[in-house]
């Protein structure tokens, strides 16, 4: 199975659950998100030009039928990784996060048998907010239940810093006193 054949059985699986728990979701393959604009010329307003990396799996929020934005981003790699790889994937994780700073973005590693997260995707794969390891092509029904939750979980999170960055000088706005970025491991 090629890495593109198991990134569209992984939407497959999880659309279905990310959808049932939130209807204005959609799980998207081959997605192509901006990481940058270049001011091409100065005028009345500025001419810009986009730059783009395609994305493996995305999970994007509809607003008003054709309105959408990025939630959550997500690599997709096939039995190993080097420490390459993790880098590459941690700087555009950066630059994505650069133009959608809402955005979450994480790394599933496909057909890793019984293998944990490697050492290299911790150290250099700074900018995940998310890893998972999968043992087989296939997902069990665990590991796609762990899946769903936790991307549900970032599909919150990103809502929460969308609020936070946009809504912070509204005078009903929520007031926070403490953020904790919480390291949970499985």
């Amino acid at each position: 199975m090629t890495e593109t054949e198991w990134v569209t059985l992984m939407a497959e699986r999880i659309a279905p659950m990310v959808i049932g728990h939130t209807p204005s979701l959609e799980v998207r393959t081959g997605l192509k998100l901006p990481y940058g604009y270049e001011i091409t010329t100065y005028g009345a307003a500025p001419a810009a030009q986009r730059i783009e990396f395609q994305t493996d799996l995305a999970i994007i929020e509809r607003e008003n039928g054709h309105l959408w934005k990025p939630r959550v981003v997500i690599e997709a790699k096939m039995a190993s990784i080097t420490t390459h790889d993790a880098m590459t994937y941690s700087q555009k994780a950066a630059a994505h996060k650069a133009v959608h700073p809402y955005l979450r973005y994480g790394i599933i590693l496909g057909n890793r048998k019984h293998y944990p997260l490697p050492g290299r995707l911790y150290r250099h794969g700074v900018q995940f907010d998310f890893m998972m390891s999968f043992c087989h092509f296939e997902p069990s029904a665990q590991e796609l239940r762990t899946c769903t939750d936790l991307l549900c979980v970032e599909v919150a999170a990103s809502q929460t810093l969308e609020k936070i960055l946009y809504d912070s000088r509204r005078r009903a706005r929520d007031h926070y006193t403490v953020l904790h970025r919480r390291l949970e491991l499985q």
